[in-house]
């Protein structure tokens, strides 16, 4: 939201339980998991703007971890290498008075076929961790991904063009 002038007054996490239901779609997944962290957060903050967002990486139907250890980053990016997936950004802006909006940005990206090094190079980073699908196209993983179709900033981990137009159509002043 800096890139955008837009600088949060606080971040407040809503340390929320993520795990999926069962049998939940990823599209579904990440439209509820930030619905869900956007009330929580604007229970404590009534009369705040509250922004949620949660990045889901998808392969098919699988939603895939945000991993906590490097087997569960392995597993990852063996499954993505040499394929497409979609990431799916969830987004809900709460205003105050309760207003509600959401939205849920797709992305297509393609991850070029990993050589074991490259796995091995990456996790030995550690930048994968806690990265939904065990990556993070902003840093090193960067130079695995020829191309996205749709918004980049969204698999970064914030739709920044949807959370304005949002925030705008809610009353906040974004200019």
């Amino acid at each position: 939201m800096r890139q955008v002038a837009l600088a949060p007054d606080r971040i407040d996490p809503a340390s929320l339980d993520e795990t999926p239901a069962r049998g939940e779609l990823p599209n579904a997944y990440a439209a509820r998991v930030a619905a869900e962290k956007a009330e929580a957060v604007a229970a404590r903050h009534p009369d705040a703007f509250v922004v949620a967002c949660d990045t889901v990486v998808a392969a098919g139907r699988r939603i895939l971890p945000k991993p906590e250890t490097r087997e569960q980053a392995h597993s990852c990016l063996r499954l993505l290498s040499g394929g497409r997936h979609r990431v799916y950004g969830g987004l809900t802006v709460r205003a105050p008075g309760g207003r509600t909006a959401h939205r849920l940005v797709t992305t297509r990206v393609k991850m070029k076929r990993l050589h074991p090094d490259d796995i091995r190079s990456y996790l030995d980073s550690g930048e994968w961790d806690g990265k939904a699908g065990g990556y993070a196209i902003q840093g090193r993983a960067g130079a695995f991904i020829p191309w996205v179709n749709g918004s980049y900033p969204a698999v970064v981990g914030l739709p920044v063009c949807e959370t304005v137009q949002l925030l705008a159509g809610l009353g906040y002043p974004v200019r």
